[in-house]
């Protein structure tokens, strides 16, 4: 296909994104790491070389993903890397404008998101706390190790004081974070074992999806897939499909670079665009825009 070609499917599905926004009774928006890394924050190449320098010179470290798997050899060198993945993932980080458009497009409409993203973005772009489920866990949220108790504790204070103290990759003894009930260590809120921790707002979150799912049902409910791959398609990319199959009147649109597919059961009802998300987004506002415009101009004349 020619890029001419390619662009004018584009611009196509563009158009057909936003009357699908425009007639959709309700929407869910299902997030994963594509839409982050379409906002900037990419978890490598040269952010990761600037901000991790001496890592990848003392452990050999690829990438910030891989990374968090690295087999440190004590608490003070891990707590010294984690911080600072924190720190840039989490803290001092401005809303993506990805996230900030992408708001524009929702915060008129009934809508409900659910992501597996960890990076607080959706809160930072002004999205509201109650439509938001973030499944996987939050950067800013440290819990203990072992999950001998149900609470989750900020981390900001001791994320900062660990940026703040570390040299040669390693932070002081006495920043280590220790769990206040059992003593034991401290891990940060992340899904990756059977000791996750999901506190009261989480259970809160999760119910607050599945009743905005359950009173949508039957509607025309717009399923809006953002950058999920098949890390873990189960949570988002595997339900979404299910529901627009279930429900004759929705439609699933899947956005995502290289990975923008549907089954065949739900072609007829699904809009798949392979292309970067947040030049997708900025150009669905634009058609919004120009409908305004067109609108305005209509009013006017008559």
């Amino acid at each position: 296909m020619t890029e001419t070609r390619k662009q004018d499917a584009v611009t196509e599905s563009v158009k057909e994104l936003h009357r699908c926004l425009e007639q959709a009774e309700a929407v869910v928006i299902g997030a994963g790491s594509g839409l982050s890394a379409a906002a900037g924050f990419t978890y490598s190449g040269k952010r990761f070389e600037e901000h991790f320098r001496e890592f990848i010179e003392k452990y050999g470290m690829t990438d910030m993903y891989s990374a968090g798997f690295y087999p440190f050899a004590s608490q003070e060198e891990k707590w010294a890397y984690w911080s600072r993945h924190i720190y840039y993932n989490r803290y001092d980080q401005p809303a993506g404008t990805a996230y900030t458009q992408l708001l524009s497009l929702v915060k008129e409409r009934n809508y409900f998101t659910i992501t597996t993203n960890v990076d607080h973005q959706f809160s930072l772009a002004g999205f509201e706390e109650s439509r938001i489920f973030a499944v996987q866990g939050d950067y800013g949220l440290f819990q203990c190790k072992k999950a001998c108790h149900k609470k989750l504790y900020d981390n900001e204070k001791q994320v900062r004081a660990m940026i703040a103290r570390q040299k040669n990759c390693r932070i002081p003894f006495e920043l280590v974070p220790k769990c206040p009930v059992c003593g034991g260590d401290m891990e940060v809120n992340l899904r990756c074992d059977s000791f996750f921790v999901e506190d009261e707002a989480w259970h809160h979150a999760a119910e607050g999806y599945e009743r905005f799912i359950r009173e949508n049902s039957g509607k025309r409910i717009l399923f809006l897939e953002l950058g999920v791959g098949m890390n873990t398609p189960g949570i988002i990319k595997y339900p979404f499909w299910q529901l627009t199959w279930q429900n004759p009147r929705a439609f699933y649109v899947c956005i995502n670079l290289g990975e923008a597919l549907a089954p065949e059961e739900i072609r007829e009802r699904s809009l798949c665009i392979n292309g970067d998300i947040g030049k997708v987004i900025s150009e669905v506002l634009k058609e919004g825009e120009k409908d305004n415009e067109s609108d305005g101009k209509k009013m006017l004349a008559d």
